[in-house]
Formats: structure tokens, C-alpha cells, sequence
């Protein structure tokens, strides 16, 4: 198991994103995954990145106004330029962080619509042609509403008849494992079934997201052998909230006969 630093959740003790990249170096992190770093030039996170010596694996897509709770427009009907500036934008920043994944967010709807559906799926096929000719592989995430009401795409099974229909190999599946429990729960057939077109996992405890070893719902010893055994091998995104100090809540990870 690989196991990448989220930026946007750990070492939070560091106001800028910046910084974030040098402590998760020195907490012993390789690589490491945010959102997209609002507020700093292009040329400012690749040389923090550049110089903390780590891999980036995956980017968020550009936005809006996270503050606002501005998720994204992907399913926005009238909106597809914009759409297309901030996935344009954020191809930028992944190739200059040799970052291969970028999370395609879709955002906020109330009361969606096929029209909104259908919106979403065209802007993905939008960005999958990019993504093939840029090399790079796009990942949507079905995130629970508890966590982020009104998202747009909390469904599993929705994400993947979008996946297969559009049919491209740099198109898949974001398994945040913390959403997939709130979402349907049988995560080990869910696990077993997803997994062909799984292209990034994340993981956090349930409730609370803190650490996989923290009290809660989810038996990571046992999910993170089981997606093992179901052949992931690439790298697994912590992105939980640490219940104290990011540093002092890695001790899971070699408990768990593990190693950064």
C-alpha cells in the first residue's frame, strides 16, 4: 500500500498549502494530493512542490469560491465555458506538478434535472478527450450527503453507467471509501465490484473522518487487505481531518505493518 499526504485536510497547523508540502516531507510522506491551491500562482506550488521533493498524484479541479461552497459547474446548463477554462486551468497546474489525476468536480444542484444530467455527462466527455491527448486520467467522485449536502453526484451506481458510457480509459472512478460507507455501505462487494474502474482511493474513518484507526464504523485492516487482494496498487489518499497533530496521527500506519 502507498499512502499520499491530502493537503487540503493534513498539517492544517500550516496556513498555506505552501508550507504544507515541507511538513509532509518531513513527516516522512513520498508523495501527496490536494485541491486545487487557490490563491497561489502556478509558478509558486510547483516550486514549493519542486522543492519539498515529492510526488504529486492528483489535483482538484479549479472550482470557484470554495468559501462560498462553489463545488463546481459541471452539470450547470450555460455554463460549459466556464466549465472548460477551469478544467483548461487545472490541466496546467497538474502537468507542471507531473500530476497524472486530476478530481473532476461537479458541484452544488438543488432539484436536478435530466437536463442537468445530461450537461454533466457532455462536459465529461469534453474533458476526456483532453485528458486522452494530455495523457492524464480524470476521476469523479460520488460524495455523501451528509458531508456535502446537495451534491450534485452522491450515487455509485450513477457514476458508474456515466463511466461506461462514455467508454474512456481516462475517465474513472474516485473510491473514497469515507463516502461509499455513508453512501450504500457493503464495502467489500462494493470494492470487489467497483474495482475495474477505480482509478484513485481515498480513505477516512466513518463518522467523524479522522483516522482509519479512530472509533468508528470502518475496519481498515480489513479494507485495506481486501483492496489489496482486489489488485489496487496505486497510491491511496489520506484525506481525513487528524483527531491532533497530523504527525502524531500517523502511528496507525506502521501499527497497521505499514510504511509511508
Amino acid at each position: 500500500m502507498k499512502f499520499c499526504a491530502n493537503l487540503s485536510f493534513m498539517f492544517t497547523e500550516a496556513s498555506s498549502i505552501l508550507e504544507r508540502y515541507a511538513l509532509a516531507k518531513e513527516a516522512g510522506f513520498k508523495a501527496v494530493e490536494s485541491g486545487f491551491p487557490f490563491g497561489f500562482t502556478l509558478d509558486q506550488v510547483k516550486e514549493a512542490k519542486e522543492k519539498s521533493g515529492l510526488e504529486q498524484v492528483l489535483v482538484n479541479l479549479k472550482t470557484g469560491d470554495v468559501t462560498k461552497g462553489e463545488l463546481g459547474v459541471t452539470a450547470v446548463p450555460g455554463k460549459e465555458n466556464e466549465f472548460k477554462d477551469n478544467f483548461h486551468t487545472t490541466v496546467d497546474y497538474a502537468k507542471a506538478l507531473n500530476a497524472r489525476k486530476i478530481h473532476i468536480m461537479v458541484g452544488k444542484l438543488e432539484n436536478a434535472t435530466a437536463q442537468n444530467w445530461q450537461t454533466y455527462e457532455n462536459n465529461l466527455k469534453y474533458a476526456a478527450g483532453v485528458l486522452k491527448s494530455e495523457n492524464l486520467l480524470g476521476v469523479i467522485e460520488p460524495i455523501n450527503q451528509y458531508s456535502v449536502p446537495n451534491y450534485f453526484l452522491s450515487d455509485f451506481k450513477k457514476a458508474l453507467e456515466i463511466i461506461k458510457r462514455i467508454g474512456s480509459p481516462n475517465l474513472k472512478l474516485m473510491l473514497d471509501v469515507f463516502h461509499l460507507q455513508q453512501i450504500s455501505g457493503d464495502i467489500s462487494h462494493s470494492i470487489t465490484n467497483l474495482m475495474p474502474y477505480v482509478g484513485h482511493v481515498q480513505i477516512a474513518q466513518v463518522p467523524n473522518r479522522n483516522e482509519p484507526d479512530t472509533n468508528g464504523e470502518i475496519n481498515y485492516k480489513y479494507v485495506l487487505n481486501h483492496l489489496e487482494n482486489s489488485g489496487y496498487s496505486d497510491w491511496i489518499g489520506l484525506e481525513y481531518k487528524p483527531l491532533k497533530g497530523t504527525k502524531e496521527g500517523l502511528s496507525w500506519v506502521t501499527n497497521y505493518g505499514y510504511s509511508l
